[in-house]
């Protein structure tokens, strides 16, 4: 017995022992690295012995290189930015012009909260009472509303004339607790399967419902975002948000569509599974922005996100440079409140990938861009003034424009939109985008100083 034990240890010994000396893959690949490092490393090593002799160090030249590599790594970025999305944005809508309509017309709840909504309230509700759907009813909630806003809304309790049939219209008051709270109370009210939230001042298009409600057929979608535009222009700042809209939002929703992956559905309209929003425990009031917060939470949890652009909802704008700075500054600390809560996604990307690239998208957008933008302009302000590079500023300022454009038209072709919109692309990047980048990056520095803030209201012009 020891003999033979002792033989089948040797024989499984020899087993596990290599053939011969030959190196594995893993080894090759090793020892390919360190001489293609290698020889990397000597061929920089002689361009500096070469060159550095040849060099003159001064701080006139120093700066005019570091001018020009600046310039080239920001216009670097921005076109894998811009063509990336491009790229993605083109892929989506080929797939969705090829994509057939299906008959799926359930029963949809549309959650409306309001709060001090009474000057646009009214056409808020028609709007929905024309839309294209034969199955569905209005939840309105009344978030302790100081106006006349519950008078407006009590005119239209009970059933409404609809486009194939009564509509029934339901009020809920409550005290005042917010929008996160308004919708959650809509949502377990509802007895449907599918809700529609959307913003008390929002009008919606007669297709919009029908043609997002399609895409849950697919059960692996969770929500489906909607398309949003400027319901108040001809005005400066609300026809640069209009391009914004359609350019610097729309066109990115269409991009992450296409990988199924959403970052943020919009408050004017978004569709819900009322399962996935059940899954995630509804809304949370703990961040300024709860719809960026409800779509990470649903992304987290397995659920597809798509966006649909015949959904459409107008909303008002503001105006005025001081509403448009607070709505922004509020969206920013939503925005960074919302990414802090799903930071382990981040540090770790084997969780879910997806995840990880989606807030490390959100995570450049809200925090890395505003600020390289603002350095980017301050710096080649300051060559130019005092080292006289007013003509690289010139080209510089031109190609960001031309860029800029090319992106409008493309945008403003698929979505039909006013062609006058393109004109302001001339302005977008350099005057628009830089004060909201400005904006961007104070509201940045008080939420990590922990200042404290309020929703506030935007003044509603009706």
């Amino acid at each position: 017995m020891n003999i033979n034990q002792s033989i089948k240890k040797l024989k499984l010994h020899f087993r596990n022992e290599p053939v011969n000396n030959d190196f594995n893959g893993n080894e090759w690949k090793l020892i390919k690295r360190i001489i293609f490092s290698g020889i990397i490393s000597i061929i920089l090593l002689l361009v500096i012995y070469f060159t550095l002799p040849l060099t003159v160090l001064t701080i006139s030249s120093l700066i005019e290189y570091a001018t020009i590599v600046a310039l080239v790594i920001f216009l670097f970025i921005l076109l894998i930015r811009y063509f990336g999305i491009l790229f993605f944005s083109y892929f989506y809508m080929n797939e969705y012009t090829f994509k057939p309509i299906n008959g799926f017309k359930p029963f949809v709840s549309i959650i409306v909260p309001v709060f001090n909504e009474a000057r646009v309230l009214q056409k808020s509700i028609s709007s929905l009472l024309n839309l294209d759907y034969k199955d569905f009813e209005i939840i309105i909630v009344n978030d302790g509303s100081t106006d006349d806003t519950i008078n407006v809304a009590e005119k239209f309790v009970g059933y409404q004339k609809g486009k194939y049939g009564s509509v029934k219209v339901s009020l809920i008051n409550k005290p005042n607790g917010g929008k996160a709270s308004a919708l959650n109370l809509g949502i377990k009210v509802s007895k449907a399967e599918f809700v529609l939230c959307m913003d008390g001042d929002s009008i919606l298009t007669p297709l919009s419902l029908k043609m997002a409600i399609r895409h849950f057929v697919n059960p692996e979608i969770g929500a489906v975002a909607g398309n949003v535009k400027v319901l108040n222009r001809k005005k400066f700042f609300t026809d640069l948000q209009a391009l914004e809209y359609v350019e610097g939002l729309n066109m990115a929703r269409g991009a992450q569509s296409a990988i199924r992956l959403v970052n943020i559905i919009p408050g004017p309209i978004g569709v819900f599974r009322r399962a996935a929003v059940q899954s995630v425990d509804y809304y949370s009031g703990d961040t300024f922005a709860e719809d960026a917060d409800i779509t990470l939470r649903l992304i987290s949890h397995g659920w597809k996100i798509y966006y649909e652009p015949n959904s459409i909802s107008y909303t008002e704008a503001p105006v005025k440079l001081q509403q448009l700075l607070k709505q922004r500054y509020r969206w920013t600390r939503g925005i960074i409140q919302s990414i802090r809560k799903h930071k382990k996604l981040m540090l770790n990307p084997t969780i879910k990938f997806g995840d990880s690239f989606i807030l490390w998208t959100m995570f450049y957008e809200a925090l890395l861009w505003p600020p390289m933008n603002i350095a980017a302009h301050l710096f080649f302000i300051f060559a130019a003034l005092f080292f006289g590079f007013t003509s690289l500023i010139f080209y510089w300022w031109a190609a960001l424009a031309l860029l800029d454009i090319v992106a409008a038209i493309y945008c403003v072709a698929a979505e039909k939109e006013e062609f006058r919109l393109v004109g302001y692309a001339i302005i977008y990047r350099m005057v628009f985008i830089l004060i909201i980048d400005i904006c961007k990056a104070m509201s940045t520095i008080e939420e990590f100083l922990g200042i404290k803030m309020t929703w506030g209201k935007l003044e509603r012009v009706g």
